[in-house]
C-alpha cells in the first residue's frame, strides 16, 4: 500500500483545508518545495499535489511553485486541480510531473478522460459528498453516484482512482474504508483512499482489506497524529 503525503497549494503556499472549504485554509509552509524535499528524505516514493486555486479557476494557478518543487525534488509527483484539456496535461508532463489527476472533467466529459488515459499517465479523482460526485473544487455536487463514475472507467486504462470523502477531508475523523472499498470493487482499478486519515489505525484498516492500493496523508502529518517516517517503513511504500 503506497503512502502518498499530500500538499495543497493555495496562493503559492502549502495549506490544508477542512471539508474542502477554501476559507478554512491553514498555512503550513510558504515554501512547499521544502516540504516535498522532507517527504522525500523520509522515504516517500510519491507525493500528491493539488493546485487548489486551479481547481476553482479551471486552469493552472500555482505553476511557479510546482516548477520549484519539481526542480528541487526527485520524488514522483502526481498533480490535480483545474486540469481540463490536453494542452495542460502536456504542459505538466513536460514540466516533469509523473502523472496527472483528472477530476471534474471525468464527470463532464468521460470520453475525453478515456482518450487522455490512452496517451498519458492519468489518474481519475472521484470526490464525493454523501456518495455523489463533487466537482469544481467541491463547490458543486453532481447527480452522479461515485460508484457509477468508478464503473465508467473500469476498462479505460487509467493508472488509479483517488477517492475522497469530502465530508471527512481535513477533519482527522477517520478514513471512510467502506466508501474506498466500494470504489475499488466498482472499478477494478487500483484505488487510493483520501479524506479523514487520522492515525495508524486508519492505515491498518485499509491495509487489511488487500484491496486498497494507496492512501493519501495530509493533515495527519501536519498535525502530528501520524509519524510519516514510521508508516513509510511499515508499509514499504507499496
Amino acid at each position: 500500500m503506497t503512502i502518498l503525503p499530500a500538499i495543497d497549494l493555495k496562493d503559492g503556499e502549502a495549506v490544508r483545508l477542512t471539508k474542502g472549504l477554501m476559507e478554512s485554509a491553514k498555512v503550513y509552509s510558504s515554501q512547499p518545495w521544502e516540504l516535498v524535499k522532507r517527504f522525500e528524505e523520509l522515504g516517500a516514493e510519491w507525493v500528491h499535489l493539488v493546485d487548489l486555486n486551479g481547481a476553482f479557476a479551471g486552469e493552472p494557478k500555482n505553476l511557479e511553485q510546482i516548477e520549484k518543487i519539481r526542480q528541487n525534488c526527485s520524488v514522483k509527483l502526481e498533480l490535480g486541480g483545474g486540469i481540463r484539456d490536453e494542452a495542460t496535461i502536456k504542459r505538466y508532463l513536460d514540466l516533469g510531473i509523473d502523472r496527472v489527476i483528472l477530476g471534474s472533467i471525468a464527470v463532464k466529459d468521460p470520453a475525453f478522460v478515456k482518450a487522455m488515459a490512452a496517451k498519458y499517465p492519468v489518474v481519475v479523482g472521484i470526490d464525493a459528498i454523501d456518495g455523489y460526485v463533487a466537482v469544481e473544487g467541491w463547490g458543486e455536487v453532481s447527480e452522479m453516484k461515485a460508484t457509477d463514475l468508478a464503473k465508467a472507467f473500469a476498462d479505460a486504462g487509467v493508472e488509479a482512482i483517488i477517492c475522497t470523502d469530502v465530508g471527512r477531508d481535513g477533519t482527522l475523523s477517520g478514513v471512510n474504508v467502506d466508501f474506498t472499498l466500494d470504489i475499488a470493487r466498482a472499478s477494478g482499478i487500483p484505488t487510493i483512499a483520501s479524506g479523514g486519515v487520522r492515525d495508524d489505525s486508519d492505515l491498518a484498516a485499509l491495509a487489511v482489506t488487500d484491496e486498497v492500493a494507496g492512501v493519501i496523508i495530509g493533515k495527519a502529518f501536519y498535525e502530528g497524529t501520524i509519524d510519516l517516517e514510521e508508516v513509510l517503513k511499515v508499509y514499504g511504500n507499496g
